[in-house]
């Protein structure tokens, strides 16, 4: 008898309007509806959430780590492309 694997989903959570999602965890479902009421009765219990991505973990492109030096060092020696020099408002708020 063949074993029969669900699929693995990433979660991520914004906690409210205006914030980034954030990775919350992983789960497993058989399909993308499942997986969406799952990750709701997993990862927002206390109402902590405003809006859930599921997304198949199969699905995500990704770097690979030993591909750093190739991947971020053309950006590291343009320093002029990181608002690194400027002080943030208070007024602004998160970003």
């Amino acid at each position: 008898m063949a074993e029969v694997t669900t699929p693995l989903y990433e979660v991520f959570i914004r906690a409210k309007a205006g914030l980034a999602h954030k990775h919350a965890g992983s789960l497993h479902a058989h399909d993308d509806a499942m997986a969406l009421q799952m990750a709701r009765d997993v990862y927002t219990r206390r109402g902590e959430g405003v809006s859930i991505w599921v997304v198949r973990s199969d699905l995500i492109a990704a770097s690979d780590p030993t591909d750093k030096d190739m991947m971020f060092e053309p950006t590291a020696s343009k320093i002029y492309r990181h608002p690194t020099f400027y002080e943030v408002p208070e007024e602004v708020g998160n970003m």
